[in-house]
């Protein structure tokens, strides 16, 4: 049996694909399919299968996206100065990325029986709030966006979303767990930038396109070195019976009294 990996260094290969988990690596436990595209001009990509929900989410560039009858083009600077497009479908869907320029894309993948109608869900769908500001002397204040979970998709079986540390920041704070798998994927907003991801008692140095495969039941916060803006797409797999919800979010008791700290 392949070793279990809570981190991971992924590289894009000669085709432009990087691999995150999947259903038999090392990051099986995520229970996901994700990997990462980089998309010449010109060039394009087709995803389809028959098992499995897809969330394809555009990181930067210009694409025409394709799915059912219907077809419209995106447009993302950067995943630091523009919100997000993610066009969601149920199995049984194909869905096609032509790049206009060149792009960048992340597919989650999970399986699911449930039919719905496909959703390509932009910007003012999924707004950045500020958390946590002024709070904890103001070092956790980050921009969050979610794109959809159980509220907005209760046929998904997954939770999309993104967050912006401010530099020197942290997020995913108060450590905090929950019963279901989450991954991590990495962003900075410089080639040298880099920050610390937290798993349970393990830590590791995230950088540009790096990720945490956090199992369910482990604390993990996160934080961003000064100088550095981080970006992070958080991904979760909800459990048969019990799915990832906003208001069951566990803060682990140790540092609950900081809610009420003076700085």
């Amino acid at each position: 049996m392949k070793e279990k990996k809570l981190f991971g260094y992924p590289q894009f290969d000669e085709n432009g694909e990087e691999v995150l988990s999947t259903y038999d690596n090392e990051y099986r436990d995520m229970l996901m399919d994700v990997r990462v595209y980089r998309i010449k001009a010109g060039c394009g990509r087709a995803f389809a299968s028959a098992e499995e929900e897809t969330a394809v989410l555009l990181l930067s560039g210009d694409a025409e996206f394709r799915w059912n009858k219907n077809s419209e083009t995106v447009h993302r600077k950067d995943v630091f100065t523009e919100g997000p497009y993610a066009l969601h479908v149920c199995a049984g869907t194909a869905v096609s990325v032509k790049a206009l320029s060149d792009t960048e894309i992340l597919v989650q993948r999970t399986k699911n029986e449930t039919e719905f109608a496909a959703k390509l869900y932009k910007p003012e769908d999924a707004p950045w709030g500020y958390s946590c500001v002024g709070k904890f002397g103001n070092v956790a204040k980050r921009r969050v966006n979610t794109i959809f979970d159980k509220d907005i998709a209760p046929w998904s079986n997954m939770v999309l979303g993104e967050v912006l540390n401010d530099r020197g920041n942290w997020s995913g704070y108060l450590p905090h767990r929950h019963p279901q798998p989450e991954l991590y994927y990495f962003k900075f907003d410089r080639p040298e930038g880099f920050g610390a991801s937290f798993v349970g008692d393990d830590v590791f140095k995230s950088v540009d396109n790096s990720f945490s495969a956090i199992p369910g039941g482990k604390l993990h916060p996160q934080s961003a070195a000064p100088g550095f803006q981080m970006y992070t797409c958080w991904m979760i797999r909800h459990l048969d019976g019990n799915s990832w919800l906003q208001s069951t979010r566990n803060e682990d008791e140790a540092y609950l009294w900081l809610h009420d700290a003076k700085f």
